[in-house]
């Protein structure tokens, strides 16, 4: 199979194309150049961004790909010109869409048929909203593929490579030890899905010709909060000592569900938009997670050949807590 990966350096892309790889499968990487993909990809190089930034993707490849996966959350304009370019040039197109597609709230239990965000073009620029950008994103793929395009709605991503730093700020947290402050209680269900999961069931979905929306992410408790937080102390080898807050004085302190405390929700509507979702239809079409623990010391490990430090994408926040409210909370 010929790949050609728009992106492919960094997180899911990179998984992609590791996984790709592992299956000898022929793969070409087009990017920006800012980072390097792993050994082994032919590289074409443009800017999405620019008036010309397809060019050296309109002269490769005469022989065109069997399949193209397609990472892009920016402007949906450019899934759109990148689609367009390669519809007669490419047998499928994937595109990693999101679970924030749906309009919010989104009820537990809600399928791929469920209500999406309104106002959604293939044609938006950057200014959209990230539920905008991603719907436009599909739009934007089927316009060009129709039911050769497949759209990966995935919620939640952990594992190696993460370039947002959800499980690499509490594994860093916990690596130093003391008493942690855990949010809300451990038996919290958690839906999400390792990067690596995610790339083998996108090329596997793409080879037996599954088109159409797929909600991708682990079954909802697939993990707790407990778990996932053990697991972060078992392969740190920290001291660090758990110490379960309930979510009203956490809410009280004016701390950020998310994002001041990464991958938590507390419950209600936002926990059940992102963690409850219905995942039937993908797990039907061979999808597989891995057990928490393992998402957890891969990441840990990965992050201790980089020197303990993970990347961090420029046009996302730092997450995390700020250590002196973790303090004041935890007396």
């Amino acid at each position: 199979m010929r790949l050609l990966i728009l992106g492919g350096t960094e997180f899911v892309g990179r998984a992609v194309t590791e996984a790709a790889l592992a299956r000898d499968v022929q793969v070409t990487v087009f990017h920006r150049g800012h980072h390097s993909p792993p050994p082994g990809t032919t590289e074409l190089f443009g800017d999405r961004t620019t008036a010309d930034g397809l060019a050296a993707l309109a002269a490769a490849g005469e022989d065109g790909w069997d399949l193209v996966v397609d990472t892009w959350s920016g402007a949906p304009s450019a899934v759109r010109d990148a689609a367009r370019l390669l519809a007669d040039r490419a047998g499928r197109y994937v595109y990693v869409s999101s679970r924030s597609v749906y309009a919010y709230p989104a009820p537990a239990g809600l399928p791929e048929d469920g209500p999406l965000v309104t106002g959604a073009s293939p044609d938006a620029g950057a200014e959209v909203s990230y539920p905008l950008a991603k719907r436009g994103g599909e739009l934007a793929a089927l316009d060009a593929f129709g039911d050769r395009a497949l759209l990966a709605r995935a919620g939640l991503i952990l594992g190696p490579w993460e370039n947002i730093g959800r499980l690499p700020w509490w594994l860093r947290r916990i690596a130093r030890g003391g008493p942690v402050m855990a949010p809300g209680t451990p038996d919290t269900p958690l839906q999400y899905i390792d990067a690596r999961d995610l790339a083998n069931w996108l090329l596997d979905a793409a080879e037996r010709g599954l088109h159409g929306p797929y909600n991708l992410v682990s079954r909802p408790g697939h993990a707790t909060m407990g778990e996932l937080l053990d697991a972060c102390v078992r392969a740190t080898g920290s001291d660090a000592v758990l110490r379960w807050t309930p979510a009203e004085k956490i809410l009280a302190a004016g701390v950020e569900p998310w994002t001041d405390l990464p991958v938590w929700l507390p419950p209600g509507e936002v926990h059940d938009t992102m963690h409850r979702g219905d995942v039937s239809r993908a797990y039907a079409a061979g999808l597989h997670c891995r057990p928490v623990g393992e998402t957890v010391t891969d990441t840990w490990n990965w992050l201790c050949r980089l020197g303990g430090t993970a990347p961090q994408r420029p046009d996302r926040p730092v997450v995390g807590l700020d250590p002196e409210t973790e303090a004041k909370l935890l007396t």
